[in-house]
Order: structure tokens, then sequence, then C-alpha cells
């Protein structure tokens, strides 16, 4: 298995396109043709994550956090980062980061939160904009399926739980060709035509732009190929941060925040005030959330579960809802567990191994 394969199945399913302005995610030490024998899957990468890779015959390490977040002036040892990327280079082993992008897909960090909670009826919290846009195009009657179908099958139409969505037109074109042309219909240099078309409007994610007008050159009989792409500002329900649900079953307080310590295997939980109420709507938000709380008392969440709070930032709550504080660590430990559902369904017989280490810094005396 080369680099570049592995890394196509894990961005065909998680795109890199999505990543925050601030990240560093993709192939950060190694080259796309290398061969791969075995990856490790791991939240963190350090330097006993290193030792487990070579032990293990891992010559691809798959992190979450990404080692590289910024430039490295030197190369010397002086800190972990650095001699991380010195043992790296010398046993040859690639290493390639999935952060805010697989935060922030529909089947990402928050979704595995909400499955170990078993949450129904989920939703992205914080959907974002200008991921979508849309594309006009026109065609001849008799070629607009073919050229619809091949628009379906590079992804374009997609809303939701439908797919092959699309709005169309009936309506006449004309076109006239100058002498350098070669049209399909009609002759170079001849008379204006005209011809019965339809105009096809399709949604498209911005990660499958290029493969949609890929498909549009390659199903289309135009010579030159009439089409148009208009940006939208439109909520894209299936890419965003964090996410809400609901319990099957309302639990208590103090029985919810026991059920969460079990689930997300934590040692201890920092939280607001509790208002003897049943816990129903969870939000979640794997990592640094205290940039949702707003959104999540906006959708009337009765608890906030994410990690990395300050202490002044808890008064924010102001009674609104529950804040449960559970690590940034115990809420991203399982993310490895996504890449590793991928690369099966990819690559059945393609070895990857879960990190048997707890990389978190962070250590609690209770």
């Amino acid at each position: 298995m080369l680099v570049k394969q592995i890394i196509e199945a894990i961005e065909s399913e998680v795109p890199l396109c999505y990543q925050e302005s601030y990240d560093n995610c993709g192939l950060q030490i190694g080259n796309i043709n290398n061969e791969v024998h075995c990856a490790l899957l791991t939240l963190d990468i350090t330097e006993p994550i290193i030792e487990e890779a070579k032990e293990h015959g891992c010559n691809m390490i798959i992190s979450h956090h990404p080692l590289l977040f910024t430039g490295l002036k030197n190369i010397t040892g002086r800190n972990y980062v650095e001699r991380i990327v010195s043992k790296a280079i010398k046993n040859d082993i690639n290493i390639y980061s999935c952060h805010t992008n697989i935060d922030n897909m529909h089947k990402g960090v928050n979704a595995i939160i909400a499955e170990k909670l078993g949450l129904i009826n989920t939703s992205i919290l914080l959907p974002k904009t200008n991921t979508l846009s849309k594309l006009y195009t026109y065609a001849p009657i008799d070629v607009a399926d073919k050229v619809r179908n091949a628009l379906f099958e590079a992804g374009a139409g997609k809303i939701g739980n439908y797919k092959e969505c699309s709005f169309n037109t009936t309506g006449i074109g004309s076109f006239r060709g100058t002498e350098n042309s070669n049209p399909t219909i009609g002759i170079a240099g001849g008379y204006r035509e005209t011809i019965d078309e339809i105009k096809i409007e399709v949604l498209v994610e911005q990660h499958l732009q290029t493969k949609v007008l890929n498909a549009l050159f390659a199903s289309h009989v135009y010579e030159e190929v009439a089409y148009e792409w208009i940006p939208l500002p439109n909520v894209n329900q299936q890419i965003g941060a964090g996410m809400i649900g609901t319990l099957p079953n309302a639990m208590s307080e103090k029985d919810f925040l026991t059920f969460l310590k079990t689930q997300m295997k934590t040692d201890c939980i920092r939280h607001t005030t509790l208002f003897n109420k049943n816990i129903e709507k969870v939000a979640v938000c794997g990592g640094s959330g205290s940039f949702l709380l707003k959104d999540a008392i906006r959708a009337k969440a009765s608890i906030f579960i994410t990690a990395d709070y300050k202490y002044h930032q808890f008064f924010d709550a102001e009674e609104h809802l529950i804040i449960a504080d559970i690590g940034h660590y115990e809420s991203e430990q399982f993310t490895p567990e996504i890449f590793k559902t991928i690369l099966n369904k990819k690559y059945p017989n393609f070895a990857t191994l879960l990190s048997n280490l707890n990389t978190n810094p962070v250590k609690y005396f209770c």
C-alpha cells in the first residue's frame, strides 16, 4: 500500500479543505509514493509513539493532532517535536495528521462521542457556511440524462439525506461557431444555430468541485461547455462544529454525570451548578469547544460536554445549562477508531493498529 492511497482513502471521507485556517493537516513527514506495511493510529504523536511504531513494524503514523503546527527553523533535538521529526526520518516513518477537518465532519469526532453516549436524532451544532456552490449548465435534451447522471456520479446533487437532486428547465439555446470552431451541431463559420436545451441546476460541495467539473466536461457533447458556479452562503448541514442530540431516556443530572464519566473514561469532570433537573438534550464538542456555548444554549441543550474551559468561562453558562469539562484527551481519545473504520472499509486487508499508549499529558490526583 502506498502513502498516497491511504491519504486518498482518508480524504475521500474527510476532505482536507474543511480544516480550519490555523491548522496544518495532511502529510507532515514522508513521501506519497512510499510503501506502507502497517499504520499506527493515535491521537497524539510523542516519542513513545515513535517507539511503539518501530516495535510493531509500522512505517506510517496517522494522528488526530498534528505534530507540526508551525515551521521548524532547526532540527537539533532541543525539544520533543524536533526529536520526533529526526527519529521519524531516520526510521523511514511517514506521519499524516487529520485534525480540524475530521472535527468538522458529520461522521467525525463529535459523532463518535454522541455514539458512545447513545445520543439519537443528532445534528451539527454549528453548521458551516460558504462550502456549497450551485452549478448551472446547459445540454441538448437528448444528452441531458447522460450529463445529469455523470454529475450525480461525481457527487453533485446531495442535500442532507437525499441525493441526485436537481432542477431542470427547458429552453432554447443559441450559438454560432467561428471559423476555428469544431461544433457538434452546425458548421464552423456557419449560421447561428438554435436548439432545445435543458438547464440543469445542482448543488456541489466544496471538496467535489474539481471532480464534478471534470465529469461535466467528459459527459458533454459540446466543444465549449457553458456552465456557471454560484457560491452560496447556505449552511451545510453535513459540515461544521459540535453536535447535538437527545438521550433515548432522560436521566437525572448525577446519573448522567456518572454515565458520562464511565463512557468517556475520564477520572474527573469539572462542571457548573446542577439544577436538579433531568438531562435529555446533550451538546458535545471534542477538544476546545467553549466557542460553541452560545450555540448550545440556543439549541436548548441541558448540558454541554467539551474541554479546556477556563475559570471565568464557566460563569458564561449563566444557569442556562450545565457545562461539563471532561478533558481534552478524554473527549478525543476515540478518534483513531474513525481512521481504522475508514481504512478497513476501503482496504480490508491493510494492517492498521490502534495505539495502546495513553498520550494524555494531563494527570489527575483524585
